[in-house]
């Protein structure tokens, strides 16, 4: 039997409920389905279900666990292990509602209470259930392509909370350090660092954090089979107004220059007696090394350096590095001093400012890093000075970048789930100070699906950017808009009264009432809204969340194009529904 439909194939549905009038009474809901068809399957026993499935496969299984042939538990993994794919929902009655919830436990999408079924809201409910697993679906989707791409840089990525323990590696920081992801979350950043360098690289990096500097290092890691890697690491924090949610480390195997590195500290070391050995050595690295007289006056440049500063050396030679080489703060945009004339003066190695820019001769800019360090003649005594500096526009560009997409959605670049959560609790902290209210609102495209069945999901993704731009321009600038994934959206209203919610969303609605227009398509779709307010519907940002979740499937199930607020009743209802925080429609 199928319901009416509007051109698309019906939905497969398996009915496996010994009850024949539950089974009429599910089989006649579904056949008053309006904008989706089904074709219902009913068998009354688990034999034959288990038979209908090896047959050909379905999209949905309504499942009731009291059969005369199969009960409880063992009924439903025979059901999930012949259907793994399938969308199975349980059938309960008032006796077994705690059976049922184990089967959600164990693999169920959802359990319906066969007392509260009736034409109105079991294909509404049905409905909603697959579109939520299918925005669950695009979402993991979207969550594996990300990962795809972090696993792909060559640069190894390690992301630390506040606190700095880690909740995220790459493949390629895995393989540097040795550690496997399940050995790295929840540690600290530090663990993979040699021990003998720990304590100095711990110092630092307090000292960048209490100076709210970005962080650069070279450091060894040391593996468990007890080899030693040399790194270069660079830290930036994730940032959100002036406070920071943790921190993003690009970590790069620089094994190899250090070797190089060695043999350029030997190469100086014979300096006065092989001059010309050196200068090949110099040329043939990586980084740019330059070298100054006993004044400052350049008296070498490899042909990194040539290439860097934009000057060869036959015109560089006996100018003042400071003409040669211009470092302006990039933070402020002033000159910097060179670490070259602290080296000569105070007989050590001196490392540059950070976030130093480099301008070419011509105008180019480039974000460098170096180190200046003195040299000695035949006497001991300091002669002059050599920088070695290198490039890293690409490392701070993928800090950032990596900083930027783990707390925005991809799409819409608005912010995401971790970052509204963050922001709804700060909201929370300044209205128990102020005795003010904050507002969730818990939005839902209507009939988005529909969008992307018809005209695809290039189209549905344009029409996600089109959204979210006319949420974005209903709220002031102190507001949150965040896109949870799929078609839901929350906005955070901070330090408001009741009613500024309500107008809002009326706001919202009448924005969305006029058409988008996507390359010649004119497409309509509308908002429903649930809104819950702290401290009247929750006291912590989860609870506010849910209870806006709920009054929004209120929403959605009261015909759309609405707004709800909470009410108490709301939870109880929709707890035999679904899931109260599914965060998805």
């Amino acid at each position: 039997m199928s319901g009416s439909g509007e051109g698309n194939p019906p939905t497969r549905v398996l009915l496996v409920e010994d009850d024949p009038n539950d089974a009429k009474l599910i089989q006649e809901a579904l056949s008053c389905s309006v904008g989706r068809s089904y074709e219902v399957d009913w068998v009354m026993q688990l034999a034959a279900a288990l038979a209908r499935l090896g047959e050909a496969p379905v999209e949905v299984i309504l499942l009731d666990l009291t059969l005369p042939d199969g009960q409880g538990i063992a009924a439903f993994d025979q059901i999930f292990a012949a259907a793994p794919r399938a969308l199975i929902l349980v059938l309960s009655g008032a006796s077994d509602e705690e059976l049922a919830r184990q089967a959600v436990q164990r693999g169920a999408v959802d359990y319906f209470a066969k007392g509260h079924i009736d034409a109105r809201w079991l294909p509404h409910a049905l409905r909603y259930v697959m579109e939520r697993k299918a925005s669950q679906d695009a979402l993991r989707d979207s969550e594996e392509r990300f990962r795809a791409m972090s696993d792909a840089s060559p640069l190894g990525i390690f992301v630390s909370d506040a606190q700095g323990d880690c909740v995220y590696t790459n493949a390629a920081y895995q393989k540097i350090s040795g550690l496997d992801f399940a050995h790295a979350l929840g540690t600290s950043w530090s663990k993979a660092i040699h021990p003998d360098d720990r304590q100095r690289i711990v110092v630092e990096w307090r000292d960048a954090l209490r100076g709210q500097e970005s962080f650069q290092t070279e450091v060894r890691f040391l593996r468990e089979d007890g080899s030693v890697v040399w790194t270069r690491l660079n830290a930036a924090a994730m940032r959100d107004g002036l406070s920071s949610r943790g921190r993003v480390q690009i970590v790069e195997d620089i094994t190899g220059r250090k070797a190089d590195d060695r043999e350029l500290a030997l190469a100086q070391e014979a300096l006065f007696e092989e001059k010309e050995r050196a200068r090949v050595t110099l040329d043939s690295i990586g980084d740019a090394v330059l070298s100054t007289d006993i004044v400052g006056n350049v008296s070498y440049l490899n042909h990194v350096a040539e290439s860097m500063t934009g000057w060869t050396a036959a015109d560089a030679l006996g100018r003042p590095l400071g003409e040669v080489m211009r470092i302006i703060d990039g933070r402020n945009r002033q000159p910097v001093d060179s670490p070259v004339q602290r080296a000569i003066d105070e007989n050590r190695i001196v490392g540059l400012a950070t976030d130093s820019i480099l301008i070419r001769r011509d105008g180019f800019e480039s974000a460098i890093e170096d180190s200046a360090a003195p040299i000695h003649n035949r006497d001991g005594r300091v002669s002059g000075a050599v920088i070695v500096f290198h490039d890293v526009s690409e490392a701070r560009a993928m800090a950032q970048k990596m900083s930027h997409l783990a707390q925005h959605d991809f799409l819409t670049g608005l912010p995401n789930r971790l970052l509204l959560t963050e922001r709804l609790s700060q909201a929370i902290g300044q209205a128990q100070r102020h005795q003010r209210q904050v507002g969730v609102l818990f939005l839902d495209v209507d009939y988005f699906k529909n969008v992307n069945d018809s005209l695809g999901h290039e189209i549905g993704d344009r029409l996600l950017q089109s959204v979210a731009g006319r949420l974005l321009s209903c709220v002031r600038s102190t507001d949150t808009v965040c896109r949870l994934g799929g078609d839901e959206f929350v906005i955070l209203l901070a330090e408001i009264q009741q009613q500024d919610a309500a107008q809002v969303a009326e706001k919202l609605l009448a924005a969305l009432v006029v058409a988008h227009r996507i390359d010649e398509h004119d497409i309509h779709v509308s908002l429903s809204i649930g809104i819950s307010i702290y401290p009247d519907h929750g006291s912590d940002p989860d609870a506010v969340m849910q209870k806006a979740d709920a009054a929004m499937y209120f929403a959605k199930v009261s015909g759309r194009n609405n707004c709800q607020f909470f009410t108490a009743d709301m939870s109880t209802a929709a707890g035999r529904l679904r899931p109260p925080a599914s965060g998805q429609g």
